[in-house]
């Protein structure tokens, strides 16, 4: 039932509306701009599947524009989820160089590489692998953007690589510590109808789909997550969206939950 009601959201989202090129839950292949600072805050809320409760992950970002083609992000990762608080457990970077565009009016085909790399010292719960504030290790991939007016889409490919987490935490899976993650996005611009300022709030719909195969041992699991998007001044943004497995052979342990994101962009900074 769940997996019709978004499937079916996601033909009202696209047979409806008319969006940026800002995803909720990937990176698409533009940078922001050069010499800017963005601020962002990840709040996560992920219900536990084997259990009773729900985790909180919280992600605070900053992020870099150093040059046109590249950008760099930095993020703590902190949790709840040894029930002692929230406890910083890790940290991250990643980085993305754009090597590819071709621009037009209202429309560009862009193409950019990136790297993320975590380090973690909570305890290892689940067989899927996620350098974004769960494993340490390292992912490597490629993206595809292309913008047509009010509607973009995006698409990456990627190589993720576990390793053991600080504070004693083995990998346990012996053999199954690579992936690949695959994605595909879209999303519409709703509002404005006509662009007369700057200042105008945008609101954004969009649905992306996540996936990701264990090397090791050829299990898989595949989530669909539709989000709205509000960015306001040009400079502040609110995404909401929620993410939900649409099947799964890999173990997970909290796959399905709320994205709450606020961030605040400052241009020209240097």
């Amino acid at each position: 039932m769940k997996q019709l009601m978004f499937s079916g959201l996601l033909v009202a989202i696209f047979g409806t509306v008319k969006a940026q090129e800002l995803f909720v839950f990937t990176e698409p292949a533009s940078n922001m701009a050069t010499g800017s600072i963005g601020l962002r805050l990840n709040n996560y809320l992920m219900k536990e599947q084997y259990q009773t409760g729900t985790n909180y992950h919280f992600i605070p970002e900053i992020m870099v524009g150093a040059s046109k083609k590249l950008m760099v992000h930095a993020d703590g990762f902190f949790s709840n989820r040894n029930k002692q608080g929230l406890e910083l457990e890790g940290a991250g970077l990643y980085a993305k160089y754009r090597f590819f565009s071709n621009d037009d009016i209202q429309k560009h085909f862009r193409m950019a590489a990136y790297v993320r790399l975590g380090l973690n010292n909570s305890s290892i719960h689940q067989e899927e692998i996620e350098t974004y504030g769960h494993n340490s290790g390292y992912e490597l991939g490629i993206v595809a953007t292309q913008l047509l007016h009010r509607l973009a889409v995006s698409s990456s490919v990627s190589y993720e690589k576990a390793m053991d987490n600080g504070g004693g935490h083995k990998y346990p899976y012996t053999g199954r510590s690579a992936a690949v993650n695959y994605t595909f996005s879209a999303g519409k611009l709703v509002l404005p109808k006509a662009y007369t300022s700057y200042n105008q709030v945008n609101l954004n719909l969009m649905v992306e789909v996540l996936g990701q195969t264990n090397t090791g041992n050829g299990r898989s699991f595949l989530d669909i997550a539709p989000s709205l998007q509000v960015i306001i001044n040009s400079r502040s943004r609110i995404d909401l969206g929620y993410r939900q497995q649409l099947y799964s052979s890999l173990f997970r342990t909290a796959p399905n939950g709320f994205i709450v994101r606020l961030e605040h962009n400052l241009f020209n900074v240097f």
